[in-house]
């Protein structure tokens, strides 16, 4: 059986190609897309103990072979690797208790993997924590959304110590098509962030042609057959334009979630002294789009916020001056 070497600092871990995997994997974190992702991991062969703050998906997970933790501690305490999918930088603080004694008993002797979504500055400090608690680090983003997570083909971004590149990565092999190393901690979370521009923005693109086309009265199936045959389609291209022509909106990339995105991109940005007015767009109208309680849907429910424009045009134009 061909197997992969991983060498930490405490000892050499075989994690089979193949077959079971020898290394004890943790999951916390069993939402939109962590779900689909531990149960990859699963199927792949992982020894996998998982924990979630809501008990229906960890339930699910250990219906398909994984252990189920009563608690965070419990994760840590039985897992070599620990794969951490989390909402939110606070979110991540408060699970792991960072900032008090609790922190360090979790991590040392841990390798405690980032895959959530939040600044590189987070990361980079959340590096420097684990370190001087006696764990090691790496952060592993990842691109494509909850049906391509399902297919196992996403794209997964890993950043940190080059022996922690090297021991995390066969870790993370059954979760996509790629695993591409970035370099040092940050860097993944910029790339991130740079794929999530263009995405954004063509997603946001796709939402106003379609507001346009749908306003200017042409048919519009004949508007998608015009964009799947040109040099514009896309696999994004295509589910989107699917979830627009059916008025479907049930997640894949939630619009929450891509406000987020965009803010994180935007201030960035910012911080870099580099324009970002596309993003800056986008971002306005994922934040209509939320506050008008399309939060939970789709991204492609961003339309609505186009939509609210146009309406908010026509009453003004209507308006005696």
């Amino acid at each position: 059986m061909t197997t992969v070497i991983l060498m930490t600092t405490m000892t050499s871990v075989i994690v089979p190609v193949s077959g079971r995997y020898v290394v004890v994997v943790g999951f916390v974190g069993l939402g939109v897309m962590g779900r689909p992702m531990a149960l990859n991991l699963v199927e792949a062969g992982a020894e996998l103990v998982v924990w979630n703050r809501s008990s229906a998906a960890a339930e699910e997970l250990g219906r398909a072979g994984a252990r189920v933790a009563a608690d965070v501690a419990e994760v840590f305490a039985a897992a070599d690797v620990v794969l951490l999918m989390l909402a939110s930088e606070d979110v991540l603080d408060s699970v792991l208790g960072r900032h008090t004694s609790r922190f360090a008993a979790l991590v040392a002797d841990r390798t405690v993997v980032h895959m959530g979504t939040t600044s590189p500055e987070f990361s980079v400090r959340l590096s420097r924590d684990v370190a001087r608690a006696g764990g090691r680090y790496a952060e592993a983003p990842v691109s494509g959304s909850r049906p391509v997570a399902e297919a196992g083909q996403l794209v997964v971004m890993l950043a940190g110590d080059e022996t922690v590149r090297a021991a995390v990565s066969p870790v993370l092999q059954p979760l996509g098509r790629a695993v591409v190393e970035t370099g040092g901690v940050g860097s993944a979370l910029l790339t991130k962030l740079a794929v999530n521009l263009f995405l954004i923005t063509q997603v946001t693109g796709l939402v106003e042609a379609f507001h346009f086309a749908a306003e200017q009265g042409l048919d519009l199936d004949t508007f998608r057959r015009v964009v799947e045959e040109g040099p514009m389609v896309s696999t994004v291209a295509r589910a989107k334009l699917g979830k627009l022509l059916d008025g479907d909106f049930e997640v894949q990339a939630g619009a929450a979630d891509v406000l987020m995105n965009a803010e994180l991109i935007v201030a960035a940005g910012r911080r870099a002294d580099v324009a970002t007015p596309m993003a800056d767009v986008c971002r306005d109208l994922f934040a209509e789009a939320v506050a008008a309680g399309w939060g939970d849907l789709d991204m492609a429910v961003v339309l609505e916020a186009v939509r609210e424009r146009s309406r908010a045009r026509r009453v003004g134009a209507a308006t005696p001056g």
